[in-house]
């Protein structure tokens, strides 16, 4: 056309420049991660998928910076940190196995996957994870044994592998792990002892509804433990000796197994909110060393005896149940009773001779007492756990054998 203006002929440098300028655009974009993390979360992208309802994976796009994708986390071109699944507290989980291209991410401190339909084993190529710091992949279906390897992680902080459907033994080798701070192990069928755990920093151990076995030494555990469950499991012997020593704790549930032995009275004073000894094999006489101050004491199916002590008034909700104490009721629990601090006071199902209060005393609505099947007519009708029975007192020829 007239009077346009033709544009000059592109040399060979300009097109050299050019092209460069498309190269670097390309590498910004394509190749600011490490072609082996690259790789990795291909593979890790390729062995699972979204859980119908989950959206997770819409970011993952390789044609983009794979350090924008969601739950990927880098520093400069490695993979620091990968949360697998969206976090949200009820959010669809994702479905699938983890690849064991995931030991590949060398820079790795962190791995967590959120609850979904993970199954599998767990790859053993994460004991290449020399970095990790921080590993749990809870209430998912991962099987199989836990990997001995984890005890080459060195740094790792925190383990929780709950609510899978891990078997066998919990390896030895994670109890030497000297930097752990969190264990959570618990609803697995793992079996075998409680190994002893080296680590001077564990403030959390929670095996829990498992199948382990076999007596815990006393020193098996460490005295900067804060929250201790082994509730339901087979554990057996004494602990008299191991619980002296975790003057830390704030939460102790050791319900549902064999243990037996003697309640050492210091636990009483340690800073326990809730403290859950039933149903084992625990006997003797309980004495703790001061008043106690926990809120909830539960004591109830052992084969504990003698008399109840007054310096259990103080507890709030308190469970002595199906025991072998006998003697009278101190009068301070009455007192505490009637003038509804306490709540809970379930003493059925022992050997009591007595308890000082009015007959046309109020129970308070709030408090629940319980008396029946002891060595007395209860003098207060109050009603009783179901499980308790019908009959109102033990006949005479048991209190008369268990007197002597």
């Amino acid at each position: 056309m007239a009077g346009s203006k033709q544009r000059p002929p592109l040399s060979l440098s300009h097109f050299v420049f050019l092209l460069f300028l498309v190269q670097c655009r390309f590498i910004n974009v394509f190749s600011i991660l490490d072609p082996v993390d690259f790789l990795a979360l291909q593979a890790i992208r390729k062995s699972l998928d979204d859980m119908p309802g989950s959206n997770f994976f819409a970011s993952w796009d390789f044609t983009a910076d794979p350090c924008n994708f969601a739950g990927v986390y880098c520093d400069g071109d490695k993979v620091i940190a990968l949360n697998l699944g969206d976090p949200r507290a009820g959010s669809p989980g994702l479905t699938g196995r983890i690849d064991p291209a995931i030991g590949k991410l060398s820079a790795l401190a962190e791995l967590s996957i959120v609850p979904g339909r993970i199954i599998g084993t767990l790859p053993q190529s994460l004991s290449q994870l020399k970095n990790l710091r921080f590993l749990a992949a809870s209430r998912n279906f991962i099987s199989g044994g836990i990997p001995a390897t984890l005890g080459q992680l060195r740094g790792l902080r925190t383990l929780d592998l709950s609510y899978n459907q891990f078997t066998g033994d919990i390896p030895r080798s994670i109890g030497t792990l000297p930097e752990l701070s969190n264990v959570i192990l618990c609803h697995n069928k793992l079996s075998g002892p409680v190994p002893s755990f080296l680590s001077h920093t564990l403030t959390r151990l929670d095996l829990k509804s498992n199948e382990l076995s076999g007596s815990l030494s006393p020193d098996s555990l460490p005295p900067s433990l804060q929250y201790l469950s082994l509730s339901w499991n087979r554990l057996s012997g004494p602990v008299d000796r191991l619980l002296n020593r975790l003057d830390q704790l704030n939460y102790l549930d050791l319900s549902i197994n064999q243990l037996t032995g003697q309640i050492p009275g210091r636990i009483f004073t340690f800073p326990i909110t809730n403290l859950q000894l039933q149903r084992n094999q625990f006997s003797g006489p309980v004495q703790p060393a001061d008043q106690v101050t926990i809120g909830s004491v539960d004591l109830s199916y052992n084969r504990l005896s003698g008399q109840v002590s007054p310096l259990f008034s103080t507890v709030q909700n308190l469970y002595l149940n199906n025991n072998r104490f006998t003697g009278q009721v101190p009068g301070s629990f009455v007192d505490r009773l009637l003038n509804a601090n306490i709540q809970i006071l379930y003493l059925q199902h022992n050997y009591l001779t007595g308890i000082q209060i009015n007959p046309t005393a109020e129970i308070p609505l709030s408090s629940s007492l319980c008396l029946q099947y002891n060595c007395m007519v209860p003098p207060v009708q109050t009603p009783c756990p179901f499980k308790s029975g019908k009959q109102k007192t033990r006949p005479s020829t048991q209190c008369r054998e268990w007197r002597g």
